[in-house]
């Protein structure tokens, strides 16, 4: 098996998580990272944007692609980059080689989020030269119908980038993010001078470069929560939503309105609050109260975590979805 993953090298979670996922499952000589990114193979970034990190490949550098003997071709982002690097390449990529398209951006339609980035016209020129043989969606919304080619592919866990925890519970409830929509703001004025938010510093106006919890830290600050907040950002799907039970934390969470394969259950592995945050205040004081109670839910959501939403699960659900389209065809 060998795969030509074209990517982007500035920061995109899903094209991370699943480029390490695919090197677990077929070994890193088999994943072809083209252009090479230096994120995959040099330890110069801290968590999250080393999601992507495999140890030993950095001589993966001097190697060269034969484009006559590749079995597939994922283009792995839908940034300005991986397309431009798509469109040089694609004339080399025999056509029995099936391409597939993973959109991890934050809009509804497919390939949107060139037309944010003010270059639309690259989506048409890809779709000129051939359509894509199987897209994977991130935020594959549950009100709207796709065509049979196109399947959800939410964010998940390297649990690689894991360190050692050991849960103190010093904070009561947090929510540690950026405003990026309004539902975030709404909320942080809504719990920031309550429980012991301000404290913690669940409060507005967060930067992410000024974040004082960064890379391994950041994590096991998130153990240490009794409760974790998850409110959609610019799209649906967060990082948050799968570092917390990842981390064995509770969390609170507003139910995500994409297609989520095998997602948490209310109750079970994670609690849902209501969109418009009338339950929030109650729920937190519920769980709080209710120790043995919050604490199953999380351990089941770990459990839930590394059964069906590490990157490598990820890769057998991707290849799950690709060798039956192949076999109908």
């Amino acid at each position: 098996m060998k795969v030509l993953y074209i990517n982007t090298s500035s920061s995109d979670y899903v094209q991370d998580l699943t480029y390490s996922g695919l090197v677990k499952k077929f070994g890193k000589k088999n994943i072809l990272d083209y252009k090479w990114n230096p994120k995959y193979h040099i330890p110069y970034k801290k968590y999250p944007k080393n999601l992507g990190y495999v140890n030993g490949s950095f001589f993966s550098f001097f190697r060269s692609i034969d484009f006559k003997h590749i079995d597939y071709v994922f283009l792995s982002s839908s940034k300005i980059e991986s397309f431009e690097t798509y469109l040089e390449v694609a004339p080399k990529i025999p056509s029995d080689v099936p391409v597939i398209f993973i959109d991890g951006g934050d809009s509804e339609e497919i390939g949107q989020d060139l037309e944010v980035y003010g270059a639309s016209n690259l989506y048409d020129k890809a779709l000129s030269i051939r359509p894509f043989d199987f897209i994977f969606k991130r935020e594959f919304f549950e009100d709207k119908t796709y065509d049979s080619n196109v399947a959800p592919l939410p964010m998940s866990f390297n649990f690689d980038r894991l360190p050692k925890i050991s849960q103190h519970y010093k904070y009561d409830v947090s929510f540690w993010a950026v405003e990026s929509h309004p539902l975030r703001t709404e909320l942080l004025k809504k719990i920031e001078e309550k429980y012991d938010c301000y404290e913690n510093g669940t409060t507005r106006n967060q930067k992410f470069s000024r974040y004082k919890r960064k890379g391994s830290f950041y994590l096991k600050e998130l153990a240490d929560c009794k409760i974790t907040i998850n409110v959609r950002g610019a799209g649906w799907d967060t990082m948050r939503y799968w570092e917390v039970p990842a981390v064995g934390g509770f969390m609170l969470s507003q139910k995500p309105k994409i297609v989520i394969p095998n997602n948490f259950e209310n109750e079970k592995e994670v609690v849902f609050f209501k969109d418009d945050l009338t339950d929030l205040d109650d729920l937190c004081e519920y769980y709080l109260k209710n120790d043995l109670k919050r604490e199953a839910i999380a351990k089941a959501g770990l459990r839930k975590m590394r059964e069906h939403h590490t990157d490598e699960k990820r890769i057998e659900y991707i290849f799950e979805k690709l060798d039956k389209k192949i076999s109908r065809c």
